[in-house]
């Protein structure tokens, strides 16, 4: 995450996943350089990889998309179009609306971005694309119960609240100072620069209430042990000690 503006897409476009719902698309560098499919995480959006993209576009073709409910992708209607093989759906139809036929990627993937990875993991398409995966501060199951955004003992008392804390249906408002401590607390490291800090906090910020909530529910009660299991394309995992919503 970097607190740069999104770099100037090469190309935008709209794809519309198995359910109907609509998917805002990015697509950065050459066409027929060696391709990257980016995956963000929740409550973030496609700005969420503007350091990356800017950096990774100079001699890749960056694809980064905003998942459903999130950045321009609209809100669906329903808390029912939330799932993770909503997810996996997306993620197949971003793959074969911006992938030539029989062409591979890197496919990166950020928190939910990563569990993304993992709902499609078992699927031909997608391991037919997949040259290698990046799981990026994620997990497949035992979210909610791992967590440790709140200071308390591991136990039932612990995965509720946080249950709670994490679908809370109030809106987070603008942000302030009081807001990015909190953020940072949970989600950064120590030693995250305040204007990384900043422009995460605005991010999140914008994220739709209905979304967040949306997601939050399957978040909730994730179980993706068996895509780990499918994941035997070369994959590496990148994980931060200090991470409290996604701990080792």
């Amino acid at each position: 995450m970097s607190p740069r503006p999104a770099a100037v897409p090469y190309r935008e476009l709209t794809v519309v996943s198995a359910d109907g719902s609509r998917l805002h698309v990015e697509v950065h560098g050459a066409e027929g350089a060696p391709a990257i499919v980016l995956s963000h995480g929740w409550t973030c959006s496609t700005r969420f990889w503007a350091a990356q993209i800017a950096d990774l576009a100079r001699d890749h073709r960056v694809i980064a998309y905003d998942q459903r409910g999130h950045g321009a992708s609209p809100v669906p209607a329903t808390y029912a179009a939330y799932s993770t093989r909503a997810l996996a759906d997306d993620l197949e139809a971003v793959a074969a609306a911006t992938l030539a036929p029989g062409e591979q990627a890197v496919f990166a993937g950020h928190s939910m971005g990563g569990m993304t990875l993992m709902a499609a993991a078992d699927r031909p398409g997608f391991r037919e694309r997949a040259a290698a995966v990046l799981l990026c501060s994620t997990g497949p199951a035992d979210l909610v119960a791992e967590a440790t955004v709140l200071p308390l003992r591991p136990g039932k008392a612990r995965t509720w609240l946080t249950a709670r804390v994490l679908g809370a249906r109030a809106p987070l408002g603008p942000v302030t100072a009081i807001s990015r401590k909190i953020l940072k607390y949970g989600t950064m490291g120590p030693g995250s620069a305040p204007d990384r800090v900043d422009a995460c906090a605005r991010i999140v910020h914008a994220c739709p209430r209905r979304a967040r909530i949306g997601w939050s529910k399957v978040l909730e009660t994730l179980d993706l042990r068996a895509g780990v299991r499918a994941l035997t394309m070369p994959a590496a995992v990148l994980v931060g000690t200090a991470d409290r919503l996604t701990p080792p």
